[in-house]
């Protein structure tokens, strides 16, 4: 029996892939393509604007913690919304600012379901939703994206996984890692009758459709709750601030959504000061970091056109691709057969179990490292 506590039956010994890359690291290194941390990318938020803004917090700096959040930072992110394509109305008591997104998932993970209840998750994504699920006790059940159909969502996977005991269904629009987007409303989303919980950290980046709706401007008539943050938006990792969005439907989530909150307070003071700011002068940054995914992508998709092995399909948004390979079926075999070349890549494994192979590769990387990265990849598969 495995000892009390969280993640005491998990094996964290390295696997063979990680002790593969240390041991190439200390050899001379590699060409990493699964990097998305910009802050490691050379994308770094104009210092300028973080130094202006933050002058006069530190002259006036009080602590007068709101469960909700500082009503300018709120104000901001309404503005955000309005702005969105088709546009997202809010009110400032729709707005919970969190320490994280992931912070806002794991409240509402509380908010809307009890040990052993059930929530809805795409089959392909990434490994977040797994730890934070395991936290509150939760059961986790894959609905299909189809990779056939640019990863729609498989809308009868949906409803045969379903149970009495399903709270929520999680989507991820642009989807991490295989870019796909929810551009219109799912009848079986509105036949299910649950509550969606929408993460859309990527939103900026559209790259195959001319922009990303917000699935709660979609679905109206469901409760919707909205993540995002800076993380992703205004490549600010090291400053952590997400935030929840409830559209009209989910308003009656509010005060036991208030009251979660509360109990942590883990917004920062410095942050939201900040975000005022970050939407009022950050967006041409943000322009440029999306500048550089669809260079980046515009050139994988032109290099990789007519390989006979790589199959990279043109992703509707997000930085990532998520490419099939074909003649290989043992994708960490593949993962450390590149690295034995040189070159770093995250098997598919790693987002879910899918049949064939499939590789992430993160188009925020610095140019000339993806150029050469992808060169290296056409050329080793």
């Amino acid at each position: 029996m495995p000892p009390p506590g969280a993640f005491s039956a998990i094996d964290l010994t390295p696997n063979e892939l990680e002790l593969a890359r240390q041991r190439r690291l200390a050899a001379g290194g590699y060409l990493d393509l699964t990097s998305s941390n910009p802050t490691l990318q050379g994308l770094h938020f104009p210092a300028e604007i973080l130094r202006e803004a933050a002058e006069d917090y530190w002259a006036n700096r009080r602590y007068t913690p709101d469960p909700r959040g500082d009503a300018a930072a709120r104000a901001a992110v309404i503005g955000y919304y309005a702005g969105r394509t088709p546009p997202l109305p809010l009110t400032p008591d729709d707005l919970f600012l969190t320490a994280s997104t992931s912070e806002a998932y794991s409240l509402l993970f509380a908010l809307l379901a009890d040990p052993g209840d059930n929530l809805l998750a795409p089959n392909v994504t990434y490994p977040l939703f797994d730890y934070l699920a395991a936290l509150r006790g939760l059961e986790l059940r894959a609905y299909t994206l189809r990779e056939e159909a640019g990863w729609a969502i498989d809308e009868h996977s949906l409803a045969a996984v379903a149970d009495a005991r399903t709270r929520a269904v999680l989507i991820v629009s642009p989807h991490n890692p295989t870019g796909a987007v929810l551009r219109a409303p799912l009848p079986a989303l509105s036949q299910l009758g649950l509550p969606l919980i929408c993460d859309e950290v990527f939103a900026p980046f559209a790259y195959g459709v001319p922009h990303v709706p917000p699935v709660a401007a979609l679905h109206p008539d469901l409760p919707v709750f909205t993540l995002n943050g800076i993380s992703k938006l205004f490549a600010l990792p090291d400053m952590k601030l997400g935030w929840v969005a409830l559209n009209h439907a989910a308003r009656g989530f509010g005060p036991r959504l208030e009251l979660l909150n509360d109990t942590f307070l883990g917004a920062n003071g410095l942050s939201q000061w900040l975000l005022p700011a970050l939407f009022a002068r950050g967006m041409p940054f943000v322009a440029e970091m999306v500048g550089r995914v669809r260079a980046n992508l515009d050139l994988a998709l032109a290099r990789l056109d007519g390989h006979p092995r790589l199959r990279a399909r043109l992703p509707d948004g997000g930085y990532y691709l998520f490419p099939a390979v074909q003649g290989w079926q043992d994708e960490e075999a593949l993962a450390l057969h590149l690295l034995d070349h040189g070159l770093l890549v995250h098997p598919g494994y790693f987002y879910g179990d899918l049949p064939g192979a499939h590789l992430m590769l993160s188009a925020l990387t610095e140019p000339a490292s993806f150029a050469a990265g992808i060169e290296r990849l056409a050329a080793v598969i």
